[in-house]
């Protein structure tokens, strides 16, 4: 409970987003445990994701948006807004275009929380980690963090890319 208080804390702190962006991914590290934590905003209207955070940002950089409509995972979790949770390295393939890079950093399982708020989808938030890690039970402990992004991902899709 104290990783989810000091996360849920840090919402009053100065240096938002990243203030928030940090303690959530303190927080599911304790509560869940991560090799990789991202963060991405989508845009429904362009039907593109950009990531705002990245816990390994040589690998997974801050940056430019990439379309994720027209793709499976897009339409299974963005468009449909539903959680995922892929447990082995085939998932992570389904999943995404960049597997080979996710597989090099040793990742073979995922969780993307949705970021949702008044309806609407603003992003997710992500954690991999080695192959058969995560578990269902690990995507509801996690989901709940999702939801202390939202002031923090309103705050970031506001400003300039």
């Amino acid at each position: 409970m104290s990783a989810l208080r000091t996360a849920a804390v840090s919402l009053a702190q100065p240096g938002q987003p990243l203030c928030t962006f940090e303690a959530v991914e303190a927080a599911a590290q304790s509560l869940v445990g991560h090799r990789l934590f991202t963060l991405m905003t989508w845009y429904e209207s362009s039907g593109e994701a950009q990531r705002i955070y990245s816990s390994n940002p040589d690998a997974y950089p801050v940056g430019g948006r990439k379309a994720m409509a027209d793709t499976p995972f897009g339409e299974a979790v963005l468009r449909a807004q539903k959680p995922y949770l892929g447990r082995t390295k085939a998932d992570i393939q389904w999943a995404f275009f960049d597997h080979e890079l996710i597989f090099s950093l040793g990742l073979g399982s995922v969780i993307n929380c949705l970021v949702r708020y008044d309806g609407a989808l603003l992003g997710t938030m992500n954690m991999l980690h080695e192959e058969h890690y995560y578990r269902e039970k690990d995507l509801e402990t996690a989901a709940p963090l999702a939801a202390l992004l939202v002031p923090a991902f309103l705050q970031r899709m506001q400003q300039p890319a």
